[in-house]
């Protein structure tokens, strides 16, 4: 972009006409009321200025409320993890992301934890595997992050890794918010 000499930008042949026409259809405030020791003027009407027809429609100032922040997410609880370590609590559904790349495994999560909130289940299993040797996994470091993105944080309660006999660090148990639209 082109600058002056105090660096500012300098404005293209289309923005200075827009400039103009701006600045031509803007109609000064009134003067604050007179002090009561200086005598009233008489103040002149103010003139309407007209827009030309083609100057683009005026922008809706009304703000949409921001959106209502998803509650934070939470653990499963030590006593529902205990019941669903010891096979008392179903596990509702499971995914196996081995093998999946990054962006792959994004999606993937994401169109299972859907598929598992319109069928209302609560409780769900994926698996990221350990990773290989002396490193740690990419999907099983990245799992937290994506279920804290606003697209999943509307399908999940909470989530914790997984007991030993469902997978242990390698895989993280979720609980799934239930549809409202089925409810």
């Amino acid at each position: 972009m082109p600058r002056d000499g105090s660096g500012r930008r300098v404005l293209s042949d289309d923005e200075r006409v827009l400039w103009r026409t701006i600045t031509k259809s803007i109609a000064p405030l009134r003067d604050a009321a007179p002090e009561a020791d200086e005598p009233a003027v008489a103040e002149k009407p103010l003139k309407t200025v007209k827009s030309p027809p083609s100057a683009p429609p005026p922008l809706d100032r009304r703000v949409a409320a921001p959106p209502k922040p998803a509650p934070p997410l939470t653990p499963l609880g030590r006593r529902r993890r205990a019941r669903v370590a010891r096979g008392k609590e179903e596990i509702d559904g499971r995914l196996d992301l081995h093998g999946l790349t990054q962006s792959g495994a994004h999606d993937a999560l994401l169109r299972f934890l859907r598929a598992a909130s319109a069928r209302q289940a609560r409780l769900v299993l994926v698996i990221t595997g350990k990773g290989g040797e002396g490193e740690r996994g990419v999907l099983r470091r990245q799992l937290p992050h994506w279920l804290a993105l606003p697209e999943f944080r509307a399908l999940v309660v909470g989530f914790e890794h997984a007991a030993i006999r469902h997978g242990g660090e390698g895989a993280w148990y979720i609980s799934v918010r239930r549809s409202r639209a089925a409810e």
